[in-house]
């Protein structure tokens, strides 16, 4: 079983105008809800990959009970804990010449919440995967993760931590199975510019170094390699196509990462499927469905 903590998901309502003109009323041409959260995004393809598993974090609110509905229309096992004040966010994505996103803040998560939320991952068992993704609300200091990971360690879980800056080094103490930094987040952590693949190799290797096992390191348009646990390095590039969504890419690298080792234990093959499910949401309006992923795999 892998279980997914979202702890600030929302709803995205991406409109698309022909352009946006400052001072008047600007028309939109397409409107679309989408259910996000990077956590809820792995649940989503694990799920379109056969990988069983259960999607959990805080919703609240009417638009927190319509996020949940539509992931239950989806398929998707929930099992989220809902708070008694606030609304699950609404984060805006205006599509025109040029892109703007405007995300909500989220709702007051307290100290008895996060207790919950704990009390029902003590479900998992050895074996079982735990992933942690996204960003928090600002209710939250930047140790949650190292909290959520002290109350589950020694169990043999397997965690995977999607996270940037603070969050995600205070979680590397409990040695994660798998992190996935990008590009700029790995240059954030370290304060420099990385230009080639060494390098990227080289500040992977770091972050092993304090505790990480297998470091993806997520390249855009270039891929991704992978510095695996035992010590290889594999760098694979993305199947071709156009472009049309950049939101949820990461998010699904990790889910089909997850499924690909679940399935055959094998790194290489892990991070090939991780590229093709990112490939197929970037190619994609939503997040990749199974057949486009299986169309990517086999052209990568």
């Amino acid at each position: 079983m892998v279980y997914t903590v979202t702890l600030n998901p929302a709803l995205d309502y991406t409109v698309k105008v022909d352009s946006i003109k400052s001072g008047e009323i600007n028309r939109s041409y397409d409107e679309q809800i989408f259910y996000g959260g990077k956590g809820i995004n792995v649940s989503v393809i694990l799920t379109r990959l056969g990988i069983e598993n259960r999607a959990l974090g805080f919703l609240a609110g009417f638009t927190g009970k319509e996020l949940e509905s539509m992931l239950k229309a989806d398929g998707i096992d929930c099992a989220f804990n809902y708070l008694e004040s606030g609304k699950t966010r609404i984060n805006l994505k205006i599509k025109s010449a040029e892109e703007y996103e405007i995300n909500g803040e989220g709702p007051k998560i307290g100290e008895e919440d996060i207790k919950a939320l704990i009390k029902k991952l003590s479900a998992a068992k050895s074996g079982d995967w735990v992933v942690l993704a996204g960003a928090i609300p600002k209710s939250l200091d930047t140790n949650i993760y190292d909290k959520i990971l002290s109350e589950l360690e020694g169990k043999g879980i397997n965690f995977a931590v999607d996270a940037t800056g603070e969050l995600l080094l205070k979680s590397l103490r409990h040695r994660p199975f798998l992190i996935k930094p990008n590009r700029h987040e790995l240059e954030d952590l370290f304060k420099v510019e990385i230009k080639t693949d060494n390098e990227a190799e080289k500040y992977a290797k770091e972050l092993q170094r304090f505790g990480a096992k297998n470091v993806i390191v997520s390249l855009s348009g270039d891929g991704a390699l992978l510095v695996d646990e035992t010590g290889v390095t594999t760098r694979l590039y993305n199947a071709p196509g156009e472009v049309i969504n950049c939101v949820g890419c990461g998010d699904t690298m990790v889910a089909g990462f997850i499924a690909g080792y679940i399935n055959t234990m094998d790194y290489a093959y892990a991070l090939k499927l991780g590229i093709a499910c990112g490939n197929a949401t970037a190619y994609s309006e939503g997040l990749g469905e199974k057949d486009l992923i299986e169309k990517m795999l086999s052209e990568s």
